[in-house]
């Protein structure tokens, strides 16, 4: 089946939600894909909040791009860093429009929250579970909007470019452009035609590349892996955030996050003996940027052999923890640890992709007519480590940006019509899913081994030499089975970990999230 839209976004977190909202009109249809359903995206697993400046009385621009371009280790773009940061609170006003509540306190301003590595209090958020209340706000709106169509359980495939049209296509071809996707519905079984005059990547992040990982497991990295296979530029992916504080439960997968906002709060690190120990590793203690407290963590487990720390907020007020946490309090509970009262066990696990698909201050990709919003791009803000609730903003911040710049060129833009149909021939359903299952558990095992929070060439070498295997099987499998949501996925993570497994290597330095036991560290300029 062929369909035909004027915006075609694919991916339905915060950054596709708010894209979509904004381009969809009257002579402006949007098709909205999403490979399960509105409401399984990173967005909504989102704990913290949304960072902004909002307390002028003590807080400025300038404050909140320092502080983000310190946690970057000052890779961030300047550019891209000043753009969020000044444009967030306009968009903080948008997001209020479309019905998000954030909390406030008794004199009705905003309940503002600091995390680690920010130098003042500016993260609105909305209890414990910042994240879900945005999704649950946009989802409202889009399903109201009569000129967006939505294809839950739909996943797309590749997107179309020359390439199918059979043009070569190299990585220096230089007008590559996007005409839309071929898209599986696993219902019918049939890969659709989805043709556009844009296409939005907002497929999130990759952290179900790792066996652990906060992330939902939809997360495979789908749109980088796309985009890299249709020689779209993909950088900075070396840049995995590990979250310091997972809830420690093994066999869960995903890993239940214990929001930052709790160590800004008062929640302190302790290793399994009971002792304080972020103070052998920075002097912000606790509140430490992310990449350095996950490795003050994992050295931690290293040097007394544990699987874990605790974080420790038994010191501060039970109601006011219960209030200010309640989402985590219940989910605590539900395994018998009372935290107003009992350590909670904690440890790293992977979080938040900084690299991804490369794009410019209006969010266009390499390819034309291709535009990358949310955790699937690379912005630049994030540099070699994302500052605490940076993501949020960014992701409506960079959809704002590429609403504009689409709507303001779409009527240059055609519909490819000589697009063939996907070609499927020869092909069977797969009787051997073990095979699918089994590399998708060994694609995590070599990634958290080999491409974790502290790396080396020796790992980094072993990584590329059992992605590599990995990629020839899956490859031959691919070519002769139909189309199916797990084997595109395992083609997926497997792109997505050689990348990141690729680039780390290339980087000769240890700098932001990216640490190597082979070369020093390299103090800012």
């Amino acid at each position: 089946m062929t369909y035909e839209y004027d915006y075609l976004v694919i991916g339905s977190g915060i950054a596709g939600m708010s894209f979509a909202l904004k381009v969809a009109g009257e002579g402006s249809k949007v098709a909205l894909v999403c490979k399960t359903t509105l409401d399984e995206a990173n967005t909504a697993l989102a704990q913290g909040g949304v960072a902004s400046v909002t307390n002028l009385e003590v807080d400025d621009f300038n404050k909140h791009i320092e502080d983000t371009m310190i946690a970057g280790d000052w890779l961030s773009d300047p550019q891209a860093v000043r753009k969020v940061v000044t444009e967030a609170p306009e968009q903080i006003r948008q997001l209020l429009e479309w019905g998000v509540d954030f909390d406030r306190n008794e004199k009705g301003d905003f309940d503002l929250h600091r995390e680690g590595g920010h130098s003042e209090f500016r993260i609105l958020h909305h209890a414990d579970n910042t994240g879900y209340e945005i999704q649950q706000s946009l989802i409202r709106k889009v399903r109201e909007n009569p000129y967006i169509d939505i294809f839950e359980n739909h996943f797309a495939i590749e997107i179309i470019t020359q390439h199918h049209l059979g043009k070569i296509v190299t990585r220096r071809t230089p007008d590559i452009t996007c005409y839309g996707a071929y898209v599986l519905n696993p219902v019918t079984g049939d890969v659709d035609k989805f043709l556009a005059k844009v296409t939005l990547m907002a497929t999130g992040g990759a952290g179900a590349v790792y066996t652990t990982t906060t992330n939902p497991l939809v997360a495979t990295g789908d749109g980088i892996a796309m985009v890299y296979r249709a020689k779209g530029t993909v950088q900075d992916m070396e840049f995995i955030q590990f979250h310091p504080t997972a809830l420690y439960h093994p066999g869960d997968r995903p890993s239940f996050l214990i929001t930052e906002a709790m160590r800004g709060y008062g929640a302190v690190l302790r290793n399994l003996r009971g002792e304080e120990f972020m103070q052998k590793y920075d002097s912000r203690l606790s509140l430490a940027p992310r990449d350095i407290v996950a490795r003050a963590i994992d050295s931690e487990m290293k040097l007394y052999g544990d699987d874990h720390v605790y974080l420790d907020v038994t010191h501060k007020d039970p109601e006011e923890t219960k209030r200010h946490f309640p989402n985590i309090y219940a989910k605590c509970l539900s395994l018998g640890i009372d935290i107003t009262k009992d350590y909670i066990p904690v440890a790293p696990a992977a979080h938040y992709l900084c690299g991804g698909i490369k794009v410019d201050l209006d969010g266009q990709s390499s390819i034309n007519r291709l535009y990358a919003v949310g955790e699937c791009s690379c912005t630049g803000l994030h540099g070699g480590n994302r500052l605490a609730s940076n993501s949020l903003i960014e992701a409506v911040v960079y959809a704002d940006a590429a609403a504009r710049h689409a709507a303001a060129n779409i009527s240059h833009y055609d519909f490819r019509t000589d697009v063939p149909d996907w070609n499927d021939d020869g092909t069977s359903h797969t009787e051997e899913m073990v095979l699918i299952t089994q590399s998708i558990k060994e694609v995590g095992q070599i990634m958290s081994a080999y491409v974790g929070i502290v790396r080396s060439n020796l790992r980094l070498d072993r990584a590329w030499n059992r992605l590599d295997i990995l990629y020839e099987e899956t490859e031959r499998l691919f070519k002769c089975s139909k189309a199916s949501r797990e084997i595109c996925e395992l083609r997926n993570i497997i792109n997505v970990g050689y990348l990141i497994m690729r680039q780390a290597k290339e980087r000769k330095e240890s700098r932001g999230l990216h640490y190597t036991v082979d070369y020093p560290h390299v103090d800012k300029p």
